[in-house]
């Protein structure tokens, strides 16, 4: 590709095939340097028993050693009574038994960050949003 004129063409949210191959071709060069080929997702939701329906969860994937953990909701009204506990405690019990060291999360100063540390997580970093007095702030937990 050296020498030839290529384009910087600015993608959005519905460019997900972009997004999908360069995310795989970064996966592989991973791979190649590290030698690691262990991304696996991982996640467990919460349901409604009689209908069914997923009323919150956490996703995320184990990679490297680590777990990294991508979402994580419980609607208001099923906050504070340990169902978030147990979603936490099932996926890090999921990402020991894959062999993960450590797990990573980040949230918001408005969102969880009192949640994560009340379960062992300590901050590692933290960056200012470019308004309203909000950060972004970054967790981690050694899982052994």
């Amino acid at each position: 590709m050296t020498g030839r004129q290529l384009t910087v063409r600015l993608a959005d949210s519905h460019d997900r095939e972009a997004k999908a191959a360069a995310g795989e071709a970064l996966y592989r060069y991973n791979v190649e340097r590290t030698g690691l080929d262990d991304r696996i997702p991982i996640g467990a939701g919460l349901s409604d028993p009689e209908t069914g329906q997923i009323l919150g969860g956490l996703w995320g994937r184990t990679e490297l050693g680590l777990l990294f953990m991508d979402m994580f909701y419980l609607p208001e009204e099923l906050r504070g009574q340990a169902f978030g506990s147990r979603l936490l405690a099932a996926v890090e019990a999921e990402a020991r038994r894959r062999g993960c060291k450590r797990a990573v999360v980040e949230t918001s100063s408005f969102q969880a960050p009192g949640f994560y540390e009340r379960h062992g997580y300590e901050e590692f970093g933290r960056v200012a949003f470019g308004t309203g007095g909000h950060a972004r702030i970054f967790l981690r937990k050694e899982l052994e």
